[in-house]
């Protein structure tokens, strides 16, 4: 890989965002299929639709740019998913593994927000004002994916007959840096135009 300008980093992001969200597209009717839960169920089919549409407006961008997407493999949500398949495969309490679900995707959408954050940002310092308005949609998509997970992982701990002895390592997953309680900001670099202090960030 030679990366010459800003804008061939852009572009490079854009594939690497693309193949991850298509990974994801395959492996989230197994994620809706291993969920006990009927909201867990719903809420990743709803995702999945939501994802769908992340591609198309990943695909606009590449059509506003006037170039062709490449075919690259995105290693990093490979390797995530990878990961979601030891989950869908566990067995044990159906409540504790709706949990573990939750922790799993939650991986991916804060991997999402890191990289959508950066191409957002990116595309600020280009001047493509159209691709930073569609990339900011996407990573509003993610965060509020990410809350509403949190929001669904407590309820399901609280609500949920989950065994005593799971649940202090439950409530010290990865919503405890997401959510109301320090969802993480992935708000990318700091623009010359406004000297922002835009960053990635933990906590509130």
């Amino acid at each position: 890989m030679k990366l010459d300008s800003l804008r061939m980093l852009f572009i490079h992001e854009l594939n690497d965002l693309l193949d991850a969200e298509n990974q994801l597209i395959k492996a989230l009717p197994k994620m809706a299929t291993a969920a006990a839960s009927e909201d867990l169920r719903l809420a990743f089919e709803k995702h999945l639709d939501q994802t769908q549409e992340h591609v198309r407006r990943l695909e606009s961008i590449f059509y506003m740019l006037n170039t062709k997407p490449a075919r690259v493999t995105c290693k990093a949500m490979k390797g995530i998913l990878e990961e979601c398949e030891d989950m869908i495969n566990a067995e044990g309490d159906p409540a504790v593994k709706d949990v573990g679900l939750i922790s799993a995707v939650q991986r991916v959408e804060h991997y999402e927000m890191a990289g959508y954050g950066c191409a957002r940002t990116y595309a600020e310092m280009l001047g493509e004002e159209g691709s930073a308005e569609l990339l900011q949609k996407t990573l509003d998509d993610e965060r509020a994916t990410d809350e509403s997970l949190t929001e669904l992982a407590e309820r399901l701990i609280h609500t949920e007959p989950v065994h005593e002895a799971h649940l202090s390592t439950l409530v010290s997953g990865p919503w405890e840096t997401s959510g109301r309680r320090g969802l993480m900001r992935c708000e990318g670099f700091a623009t010359p135009a406004n000297n922002s202090k835009r960053r990635f960030e933990y906590g509130n």
